[in-house]
């Protein structure tokens, strides 16, 4: 693997508009390649029997069915509007008709 040198860091940082200090680049170049040792030893493992995931452990959707339940204070919601017209909130207009 090649090394990561203190030109390749400036680079990165600039292509992702990072200002990183100059007194730093010595600190992220060793920090970038451990991360990129690390990812060398990752690829290293046989993954072929292993089956793709998005999460460690699986996640299973709980929610209830949607139902419609009357609620007893609607009328005191709606009078708490600054402006009320019938069962609706009155709101400003903020798209014109052009």
């Amino acid at each position: 693997m090649t090394r990561i040198t203190s030109a390749d860091v400036r680079k990165v940082a600039n292509l992702a508009r990072l200002n990183l200090p100059e007194k730093s680049i010595d600190r992220y170049t060793g920090q970038l390649e451990k991360i990129l040792e690390y990812i060398a030893q990752l690829e290293k493992i046989d993954t072929t029997d292993v089956e793709p995931t998005t999460r460690a452990v699986e996640v299973v959707n709980i929610s209830r069915e949607d139902s419609v339940t009357p609620t007893p204070v609607r009328e005191q919601i709606l009078d708490l509007a600054p402006q009320r017209e019938g069962d609706f909130f009155r709101v400003p207009r903020i798209l014109s008709d052009k």
